[in-house]
């Protein structure tokens, strides 16, 4: 069978097999922490049943498989609404991290255990000081003795901190003088240590998605670094593309969805008339799918992720923040004056030009990096 009649036909198993599973989220709670039971309730079925092994290699608890198998699990789960993209995101971002830079035994350990749904981890890369400028963050890690570091520091923006076991944690480590690429260490470090402190941020969309993390003199296990002292901003530059790959394709289904309600919601009333808006937000919908599909079969085939990605992530901002628009215009009041999930979502729109790398970083990537238009 070749690898594209397999994938046709797992898509078709999985099809059949949602169909026959009701994984729907129970009604009336739409709060943080219901989703969070709601996530781990889809992921513990999905992998029980085998299919969120797919895509994963062996070594760490996977049945392996083209990569692309994680993405077709993830719309389907997220396109049907089973579960939210922002939880299920962390998956595609932070798996695949600890596979290629964590100990093989600490990887084959730990990889289940988030899979399955009986974990949740975090990334603790922004800083007050240091969000799109990563490379100037602050928090730092001494080692104490062969055996131990110890980190003080403060992070924030870290999603869904407040429910995670473990964090991804990026910090300084080199000697002053040390260009600051080169002295950054990443730690898989236990947030119920001793000395970490998570406190929720309130956002304008009204949901505690975001944290901050404080950590005073968190001792950490030096077999918990995450490659050598030194990898950590290699390992940031490999992460960042996985937000922008897999990640953003159960986004993508995501907000499909999300068009679909809008459609049925306006249609009957306005018609005609709502088709030009309409027509407008699957075009730039449509324009993101085919785009990130092209990353994921590069993905698929092997390939390093890189600065291409930043193409997808301006993308996805433009296509989400118009649909919103649209839905504010074609739905007065909805935004503005209702308690909907409309007013939450638009709101959390307004980030999505912000939310992994700013618009404008992205735009600096691509015109430098890509197009090689120079610095000015």
């Amino acid at each position: 069978m070749t690898e594209r009649l397999f994938v046709e036909e797992f898509r078709s198993k999985l099809v059949a097999w949602l169909d026959e599973h009701d994984l729907t989220p129970p009604p009336g709670d739409h709060s943080l922490d219901a989703h969070q039971v709601q996530h781990s309730r889809v992921l513990r079925a999905l992998y029980d049943a085998g299919w969120m092994r797919w895509g994963w290699p062996e070594s760490a608890g996977g049945l392996g498989g083209p990569m692309i198998l994680r993405a077709i699990v993830g719309e389907e789960v997220v396109g049907r609404r089973l579960d939210e993209p922002g939880p299920y995101s962390m998956l595609e971002v932070l798996t695949p991290t600890i596979i290629d830079y964590a100990r093989p035994e600490l990887a084959a350990e730990m990889v289940p255990k988030l899979l399955s749904g009986k974990e949740t981890w975090c990334q603790g890369f922004s800083e007050p000081g240091s969000g799109s400028d990563l490379a100037s963050l602050t928090t730092r890690a001494t080692q104490r003795a062969a055996n131990t570091w110890v980190v003080t520091g403060q992070k924030v923006w870290t999603s869904f901190a407040q429910y995670a076991s473990r964090c991804v944690l990026l910090t300084r480590t080199g000697a002053p003088g040390t260009p600051n690429h080169e002295s950054i260490t990443a730690f898989f470090v236990d947030l119920d240590t001793p000395g970490i402190t998570v406190s929720p941020l309130r956002t304008m969309h009204g949901v505690d998605e975001f944290c901050e993390v404080y950590f005073d003199d968190v001792e950490v296990p030096a077999d918990r670094m995450l490659g050598n002292v030194g990898d950590g901003w290699q390992l940031a530059m490999d992460l960042l593309p996985y937000e922008r790959s897999t990640c953003f394709w159960q986004r993508i289904a995501y907000l499909y969805s999300r068009l679909d309600a809008l459609i049925d919601e306006v249609k009957a009333e306005l018609g005609p008339a709502a088709d030009a808006d309409l027509g407008a937000a699957y075009l730039a919908l449509h324009t993101l799918r085919c785009r990130s599909r092209a990353t994921q079969l590069r993905l698929a085939d092997g390939q390093k992720l890189g600065p291409d990605t930043s193409i997808d992530k301006v993308l996805l901002a433009g296509a989400e923040q118009q649909l919103y628009d649209i839905v504010r215009d074609l739905l007065p009041g909805a935004v503005e004056l209702d308690d909907t999930p409309w007013r939450t979502e638009f709101l959390y729109s307004r980030a999505a030009s912000i939310y992994g790398g700013t618009a404008e970083v992205q735009r600096n990537i691509i015109s430098r990096r890509l197009l090689d238009l120079g610095k000015e």
